[in-house]
């Protein structure tokens, strides 16, 4: 898979936060998963949002993209509530891979990654050899231009994660926001995904925001670490400035050793043996 990202104009924004929730209250029926949370999307960086099952890191994504309405508070995208903007126009402001996404049945990659593009259309805006070129950028990008005639349903579970997420890098959007996008994905393949998102964001000045489960891959590539536990924020900044054994077992109740990772000089997690 090319770590090449999709051939699109460096996103330019001025220091702050385009994206923000604002003490929102979010749960699904009868339960409350957070309660007055407010968190600052910072701009321009590669925000990771990590912690146990459960704690509700999914859900403030979900929030954070408008798939989920709050009970309470707001979610500001670019000094608007995130409700008052048709829904198109969140699409070409904000892309979104969700922790589970389904394909419709029958449908070929090329066609999957090519609705990416479906916010840029309009009655008199039809398909274009610019939406073309974002779709080819984003298949090589992604390592899936040889499946492009594939029936979605025939991949593996890495090719078809793969494949949504070249659908995501397609909308050109200079937010994303990526729930939990090394699932299904091997070794390999995930530190690729991972270098591209980084090269998005450095390269071309796009805002990402991921959920993961590995901790040393979250500390590796966050410039912004966002720790939850039941519901709410406990702490925020640069992983090197608020990463130590005492916030780990704390928030997962592990106990472990912090090292300094040889290759990115990031914090490394050393779970300790049982007994020592």
């Amino acid at each position: 898979m090319s770590t090449t990202p999709p051939g699109t104009a460096p996103h330019t924004t001025t220091p702050g936060h385009r994206l923000r929730a604002d003490e929102i209250t979010i749960g699904y029926d009868e339960r409350v998963i957070s309660e007055s949370l407010s968190i600052e999307i910072p701009d321009g960086e590669f925000t990771v949002i990590v912690g146990p099952n459960a704690c509700g890191k999914s859900t403030l994504l979900r929030a954070l993209s408008r798939l989920l309405k709050p009970r309470s508070g707001a979610v500001v995208l670019d000094g608007r509530s995130i409700s008052s903007y048709p829904a198109k126009e969140v699409a070409r402001r904000l892309g979104l891979l969700p922790q589970t996404s389904v394909a419709p049945e029958g449908i070929r990659v090329a066609e999957l990654v090519a609705r990416g593009r479906f916010p840029r259309q309009s009655m008199f805006r039809q398909w274009t050899p610019e939406d073309e070129t974002a779709v080819q950028d984003a298949m090589t990008a992604t390592g899936v231009t040889d499946l492009s005639s594939r029936l979605v349903d025939e991949l593996s579970g890495g090719q078809r994660q793969r494949v949504w997420v070249a659908m995501v890098l397609a909308q050109e959007t200079p937010l994303v926001l990526l729930d939990e996008p090394t699932t299904f994905l091997d070794i390999a393949h995930q530190i690729e995904l991972l270098d591209l998102c980084a090269e998005l964001n450095r390269a071309r000045g796009r805002t990402m925001v991921a959920v993961l489960h590995d901790l040393n891959h979250a500390f590796r590539y966050a410039d912004h670490l966002v720790a939850m536990k039941s519901g709410r924020i406990v702490a925020q900044g640069r992983p090197a400035e608020i990463v130590d054994a005492e916030l780990i077992e704390d928030v997962f109740g592990l106990r472990c050793r912090i090292i300094d990772d040889p290759e990115s000089h990031t914090p490394l997690v050393i779970p300790r043996l049982r007994g020592t």
